[in-house]
């Protein structure tokens, strides 16, 4: 297939390395030129240090260009990047083909999952072609062909299953999952209990605080999942507690790395920077707690990370008002 890939950061360019491995003609678009001149130079990834494009991978600063003639779509943009992007897809022709989200978010203010933007923009008429990718993977890792296990989802059971033979490899394994709002939720929340281990990490609370609140975030994220109508044995598979094992358990997580920076005292933004790319769990926190207070649910960790981003609560303030939390009864 022809495959148009939006978004050539370490994801991006890691899942259209592996689709270029296995024999797709896979054209990235990206806004960055250098970027885009650098890989069709051969050079290596900026991101991914040792990693060189393939054949069949070719970059490019035109998005019409990467979507012409493309038999898939997959994006690999920011949660807060999307809808623009899209819209640009929507100018130059409205697809006939599936289009597959890669990135974790919830939009602010909609409150809306990322396939559902791509349906407000495309039109109800295309939803049965939205699906997403989700799950445990770090792109330095599968990049090497370490194994990991992920979810592919859309509407359409066949897109989904295209989705997932289109991607799975030896050891890439991508499993069917028909709750699609399920997976998205579960990979855009996973941010947020990111970002609070993190912090958990950067005030050495040790492992016992780590588990703790890997477990309650989990619970977290199902209390508001389950509101909008997911089903729960989602969130407690590969796209929900698989992925907050990987993102919540590795400083190459750079939601973590950002919370940890946020305990040593460096600014929001001074620590965004030095990551040097998104932090996807600093977008989605804001929905998050718009989508909790509109569902009426307590979400009393997403709501001490924003307010630790955005409000200035010192690390250790937070800590403390959440241990001073009236205790209940544990329900999961």
């Amino acid at each position: 297939m022809k495959i148009a890939y939006l978004g050539a950061g370490t994801w991006g360019f890691c899942l259209a390395w592996l689709l270029a491995t296995k024999g797709h003609h896979v054209v990235s678009w990206t806004k960055n030129l250098d970027l885009a001149k650098r890989l069709n130079s051969g050079e290596e990834h900026p991101h991914l240090a040792g990693h060189f494009p393939v054949k069949n991978m070719y970059f490019t600063t035109d998005i019409a260009e990467a979507l012409n003639g493309a038999d898939m779509i997959v994006e690999a943009v920011t949660a807060a990047g999307l809808r623009p992007v899209l819209e640009q897809v929507r100018n130059i022709k409205i697809p006939n083909c599936p289009i597959v989200i890669t990135s974790k978010g919830i939009e602010q203010n909609t409150g809306l999952i990322l396939p559902e933007i791509a349906i407000e923009i495309f039109g109800e008429e295309l939803r049965s072609l939205v699906g997403c990718l989700s799950g445990p993977g770090y792109a330095q890792e599968v990049i090497k062909g370490l194994p990991t296990s992920v979810v592919g989802s859309a509407f359409d059971p066949d897109i989904a299953l295209q989705i997932c033979e289109t991607f799975t490899t030896q050891s890439f394994r991508v499993y069917p999952n028909s709750d699609i709002r399920g997976v998205a939720y579960g990979g855009a929340l996973k941010n947020i209990i990111a970002i609070a281990c993190g912090i958990s990490d950067g005030l050495s609370l040790g492992y016992s605080s780590k588990a703790a609140l890997m477990t309650r975030g989990l619970h977290e994220i199902q209390k508001l999942a389950a509101a909008k109508n997911c089903k729960e044995k989602t969130i407690y598979g590969l796209s929900g507690m698989g992925d907050v094992c990987l993102t919540c358990g590795s400083m190459i997580s750079r939601n973590s790395r950002f919370g940890f920076m946020l305990a040593q005292g460096i600014t929001p933004a001074e620590a965004e920077k030095n990551i040097g790319m998104v932090v996807e769990g600093a977008y989605t926190c804001v929905s998050a707690l718009q989508l909790g207070k509109k569902e009426n649910i307590i979400m009393p960790i997403t709501e001490t990370v924003y307010n630790i981003i955005y409000e200035g609560l010192r690390p250790i303030d937070a800590v403390r008002a959440l241990m001073q939390r009236t205790i209940k009864e544990e329900h999961l």
